[in-house]
């Protein structure tokens, strides 16, 4: 069976008016618009959703280390003056961040008849202010601050290269 040149030419010819045709419609359309798309919108927009996921553990353990510093200072005034004790409770919390977590343990005194207004260094310079009788007296509270520094994995035009975290604990001493 021999196929004579001008028939060939005549089904070559067809079937590139039909792939022509078929070029000149919209049917690729939707395929190129949608990796068009995920190039272009869903993958930063997932980046940046992993990246706020990550800073957010962070900050939560960040604040989770202040809690586990002042908890092991709320058990006695004795722990409550333990600032190694409390630093090493409150980074063994927050273990990831190693050195770069900062931990600033304070203990002070409030008035029980206004706890959240003078502090006070010791109870004895409280003296004048918060007398001692059966319904005011000093309560001893420890406040433990913790900073970490963070360097995001991605880094996105117009925020800082670094983020400053930090998370406060205060608790009143048990005795």
């Amino acid at each position: 069976m021999r196929i004579s040149l001008d028939s060939f030419s005549r089904q070559f010819r067809s079937i590139a008016r039909r792939l022509y045709r078929g070029l000149r419609e919209d049917r690729g359309n939707a395929v190129v618009e949608l990796a068009a798309g995920f190039a272009f919108i869903v993958t930063p927009l997932l980046l940046a959703t992993a990246e706020t996921a990550f800073i957010i553990y962070d900050s939560i353990e960040v604040s989770s280390a202040a809690q586990a510093g002042a908890m092991y200072g709320m058990i006695s005034s004795t722990l409550a003056s333990d600032s190694t004790g409390i630093r090493n409770a409150a980074q063994a919390e927050a273990s990831d961040f190693g050195t770069n977590l900062t931990v600033t343990p304070t203990t002070y005194y409030a008035c029980s008849a206004a706890i959240t207004g003078t502090q006070y260094s010791t109870p004895a310079a409280a003296g004048a202010v918060c007398p001692a009788n059966a319904s005011n007296h000093y309560l001893q509270f420890v406040k433990v601050t913790s900073t970490a520094s963070i360097t995001p994995v991605v880094q996105f035009p117009g925020l800082p290269k670094s983020w400053t975290l930090n998370g406060v604990s205060v608790m009143e001493v048990q005795e």
